[in-house]
């Protein structure tokens, strides 16, 4: 079964929670918190969701926050995590097509649950394509994280 990573602040509880419900149906869910509607920092539930990730290789992530900007600019600072917001299924599913989106970002306080449900379900059944240009520029985006990290 397929391991798949989620997490979110005080904002995002409520969905995380419904989530994981509709997930755990066909995944493997490993909640990273936080759990309950009480505040915590965005930065924290997207570092524990970021080493679970590295842990569990092969698994995609889930990061939920009020608008879903936070969680992703928080992701995006991790080497390796190429973390988008999503608000739609299209975005979803090309994301991981087309650049390996490996964690989905979502707005807790912008989507519907039934949406979100189709949206995460969109993206964790996506493949990166294996075509030349596809992997020419995911490479080119490796090269550019590389030479930040000096």
């Amino acid at each position: 079964m397929k391991k798949v990573i989620i997490g979110a602040d005080h904002r995002g509880f409520g969905l995380k929670e419904k989530l994981k419900v509709l997930l755990s149906k066909n995944y493997d869910v490993i909640d990273v918190g936080t759990n309950s509607e009480q505040s915590v920092d965005y930065p924290d539930i997207a570092e524990a969701a970021v080493k679970a990730l590295r842990e569990n290789e092969g698994s995609k992530g889930i990061l939920i926050c009020s608008s879903g900007v936070g969680a992703s600019v928080a992701a995006n600072k991790f080497k390796g995590i190429r973390a988008a917001i999503c608000h739609d299924v299209y975005s979803a599913h090309q994301g991981v097509e087309d650049d390996n989106m490996n964690v989905l970002c979502l707005g807790g306080g912008i989507v519907g649950d039934s949406l979100a449900g189709e949206i995460v379900i969109s993206f964790l059944s996506a493949e990166l394509k294996t075509e030349e240009k596809y992997l020419r520029r995911l490479e080119k985006v490796k090269k550019i994280e590389e030479s930040q990290m000096n």
